[in-house]
């Protein structure tokens, strides 16, 4: 699998929905974590991430438009000890709890599948990151539309090459219903030096009219403190 650039991705798929990527730093120093989020209804563009004391979570835009919270309102990026969650849903608080009971990753998704959103069935798509820059990625999805079987895939990446990020997302481009995510998670340079340069890439590629919220934090794996940025279209 070749390396790809993040950025040509991005603005060659107008709808990959919502995304996440794990990596490593060009200069391998860092951690990095990006989360966006897209939404093609009122409802779903109508959402701001806002920090929280352990991570963010998304939040109404204007709370007098929001007709339906379900899906759209969760805690995309928590902690769970030193270990960070990103995910796509509330499958984050799932991981959370297993993760302080001392059980896994796989076991919490295990008990949960793709979104309820016939015909979509969106994927679940979800990140484990460990203070020594590991990482795990999962993607919870129908069988080619099929809501009677569920696929879960899940990878381990134990030791990420610097500059280096594996990209996952939900939807393979725009359509009716929305096509799901296929194959591994791409393999993606990470060449901004700093947070503000890589929200800045990832943001400007970003279809102008769909997205919504992007979080990008770079861990130093030294000493583990974060540098975190967030751009809301709201």
């Amino acid at each position: 699998m070749k390396t790809r650039n993040l950025a040509e991705l991005l603005k060659g798929n107008p709808y990959p929905g919502r995304g996440i990527v794990l990596g490593r730093s060009a200069g391998g120093s860092s951690a990095v974590v990006v989360y966006f989020i897209m939404g093609r209804s009122e409802n779903s563009r109508n959402r701001v991430f806002v920090p929280t004391e352990d991570g963010i979570r998304t939040q109404a835009h204007d709370p007098a438009k929001m007709t339906d919270p379900s899906l759209i309102i969760y805690h995309p990026v928590r902690q769970a000890g030193r270990e960070l969650i990103v995910t796509n849903g509330d499958q984050t608080d799932t991981i959370r709890d297993y993760i302080l009971q001392g059980r896994t990753f796989a076991e919490a998704l295990k008990t949960r599948t793709f979104e309820p959103d016939e015909p979509n069935y969106t994927p679940r798509i979800s990140g484990l990151l460990s203070p020594d820059g590991s990482f795990h990625l999962s993607i919870l999805k129908s069988a080619e539309g099929n809501p009677a079987c569920c696929c879960r895939h899940f990878y381990h990446y134990d030791a990420p090459i610097p500059g280096e990020g594996r990209f996952i997302h939900t939807y393979m481009g725009d359509g009716n219903p929305l096509p799901s995510f296929e194959g591994d998670p791409e393999r993606v340079a990470l060449d901004a030096e700093t947070p503000e340069a890589l929200a800045g890439q990832v943001w400007e590629a970003l279809n102008a009219e769909n997205k919504v919220s992007l979080f990008v934090r770079f861990v130093n794996l030294a000493d583990g403190s974060c540098q975190d940025v967030i751009r809301n279209r709201y």
